[in-house]
């Protein structure tokens, strides 16, 4: 069980860091502001980072990780393109960024609850992508 539970976990983790590098890379040439610019870019790299992390791990279990939801992936696109197609703004760039933060926050918090027979380690994975997306809504507020 621990073992079933812990790849389960891991694969929601891989999915939301590829949701979340994807969701950046959709916004990042709508941004105006060199600081919200770079933040992005920042958070961008602390989940690559930590997609190795969950890349490892999983081949470790002989797993290949699992790609964000399609249906997802596309509304999220399409609401990012109707909405900046509007006018860009930091305002609105940063208002979809925190509303994506907070359904992965959502998203995995609901994993850790589900798989609770995870290894420690996937668990520890899982709360800083959690802490991750928690920092990035509340350092780009100020944009709102």
């Amino acid at each position: 069980m621990i073992e079933k539970d812990t790849v389960r976990l891991l694969r929601e983790c891989d999915a939301g860091v590829k949701m979340g590098v994807s969701s950046i890379d959709d916004v990042l040439d709508y941004v105006g502001s060199d600081s919200l610019s770079n933040r992005l870019k920042e958070c961008r790299n602390e989940h690559l980072k930590l997609s190795g992390e969950i890349k490892k791990l999983l081949a470790d279990y002989g797993d290949e990780g699992k790609a964000p939801n399609p249906f997802a992936k596309g509304v999220s696109r399409i609401k990012t393109e109707l909405s900046l197609a509007v006018g860009e703004s930091d305002a609105k760039v940063a208002n979809l960024m925190t509303d994506g933060c907070n359904m992965g926050v959502k998203s995995l918090n609901r994993y850790l609850n589900e798989y609770k027979a995870a290894s420690e380690v996937s668990k520890d994975i899982t709360k800083r992508l959690i802490g991750l997306e928690e920092q990035l809504a509340a350092d780009i507020r100020s944009y709102l």
